[in-house]
């Protein structure tokens, strides 16, 4: 193992908070006067980041779990049907007349959303029980007037996780908007 790489593993393992005695084996010790490899510290580093990756997608997954646990996991989705007569700029959602989140969207959330997307706009935590959800829509409508449109359902939680999906789709018999609440079933 050469000093350069002695100092990297020493540095990796303080940073993942581990003991620097399982940084080092009794048969690693800093060689003397010995020429450093090109090839298999490149390959080391990138297995190291691989790893480093990989921990961090459970470390994630493991927040997820902690934070938002099954009995109360409550998750909203946006998704646009054509979008012909609707130009999404922003939605606002309330639970129990509280607003849990506001989001405005890019044109490249947009862009992906109208090519078939599904944006997770909200994950929280909802007790079981019966509980009122409201989505505002605010967009340009048809002849780019400005376009504000709510929807309301009641939904009763229970101790599974609920994804509910507000959907936009076009309406081409009246050439309007239509906005939809569908929640998804386990």
């Amino acid at each position: 193992m050469s000093p350069r790489h002695f100092v990297f593993y020493i540095a990796l393992f303080a940073a993942l908070g581990l003991p620097l005695a399982a940084a080092v084996s009794a048969d690693d010790k800093l060689p003397e006067n010995t020429a450093p490899k090109t090839s298999a510290p490149d390959e080391e580093i990138q297995a190291l980041k691989a790893e480093v990756l990989k921990i961090n997608r459970e470390l994630f997954m493991i927040e997820e779990d902690i934070l938002y646990p099954e009995s109360t996991q409550f998750t909203v989705f946006v998704s646009l049907d054509i979008g012909d007569f609707f130009a999404l700029d922003s939605v606002q959602l309330r639970v129990d007349d509280k607003i849990v989140t506001n989001y405005l969207y890019t044109q490249r959330e947009l862009a992906a959303l109208k090519e078939g997307g599904v944006h997770r706009l909200y994950l929280g935590n909802l007790k079981s029980g019966r509980h009122e959800f409201t989505a505002y829509f605010i967009g340009k409508g048809p002849h780019g007037r400005d376009y504000k449109r709510g929807v309301t359902k009641v939904i009763d939680k229970e101790l599974t996780p609920l994804f509910v999906e507000l959907k936009i789709v076009d309406d081409s018999g009246q050439q309007q908007p239509d906005f939809e609440v569908a929640v998804w079933d386990q």
